[in-house]
């Protein structure tokens, strides 16, 4: 299996054309369509019109019945398209509006909360449609009050900016992490096979985020050793909304941080 070197799973296609390049051919499909369903309609009213003033030979009957069937998946599969489009043009704007950080922490750079949850919102749009299985994970920092505590405001804002980062750099091009607030993340996987791939995953992000940092702060460098606690929620098993997969897995967190478990799936 071709995996990721972080997180072990497969490495998302990248598209090769921009977004807007992509709404233009589909606008030019779904005018093609709407073409042809018009046709169609037009077609199939002659049609009646011819057998309504003779005997309906069976062969035509079933042709007109066959061409009304093509006209309505015509029509529905053009409804498809405009929905399609649509979360399209809004995906365009939210990209347009990244580029301007209105929808990026402050902080770590990461996705926020707001865009976290529109792109939970086209993932469970996608893993409706193809069947896929889809996690939401929420991490959280144990006992980083402490580093606050200890070392100060300046370490605690190193430590959020690290562990951002190393989050970032193990994401597969189609995941999206997002800093939720404080000291919590919440990392969206998509298009996955099976439970012990995200257990896997979940691992993995342990093992790297408890790997040393060197925190910089007030002129002295200090090597720290961070664990998180990780809840995870699956759709459909726990959730098909973006409130009750993130609901699910702030739950399954606690659980794992009072259990010292490392991560816990929502029940």
């Amino acid at each position: 299996m071709n995996t990721n070197p972080n997180w072990g799973l497969p490495a998302s296609p990248k598209p090769g054309n921009s977004l807007a390049r992509v709404l233009e051919q589909s606008e030019h499909v779904k005018q093609l369509m709407e073409q042809s369903a018009e046709e169609l309609a037009s077609a199939n009213e002659v049609l009646k019109r011819e057998l309504a003033h003779r005997n309906r030979p069976p062969l035509l009957e079933d042709a007109l019945v066959k061409s009304e069937a093509a006209e309505s998946k015509v029509q529905e599969a053009s409804a498809e398209l405009s929905a399609v489009n649509r979360a399209l043009e809004g995906e365009i704007w939210y990209r347009h509006s990244e580029r301007r950080g209105s929808f990026h922490d402050t902080l770590t750079g990461l996705p926020n909360r707001a865009l976290f949850n529109d792109r939970l919102g086209h993932g469970l749009a996608q893993a409706k449609r193809h069947d896929w299985l889809l996690a939401v994970m929420l991490l959280d920092l144990d006992r980083f009050k402490l580093v606050n505590g200890e070392h100060g405001r300046e370490a605690g804002d190193c430590v959020l900016r690290t562990v951002a980062q190393r989050l970032k750099a193990g994401a597969r091009g189609d995941d999206t992490v997002s800093r939720l607030g404080g000291d919590e993340f919440l990392y969206l996987l998509m298009e996955l096979r099976s439970e012990t791939d995200i257990a896997n995953v979940a691992k993995k992000i342990i093992r790297t985020i408890q790997e040393p940092m060197t925190i910089r702060a007030t002129g002295v460098d200090t090597s720290l050793s961070i664990k998180p606690s990780i809840g995870i929620a699956l759709y459909p098993r726990n959730g098909t909304t973006v409130d009750t997969l993130v609901i699910g897995a702030d739950l399954a967190m606690h659980q794992a941080k009072q259990a010292k478990t490392g991560f816990a799936f929502a029940r």
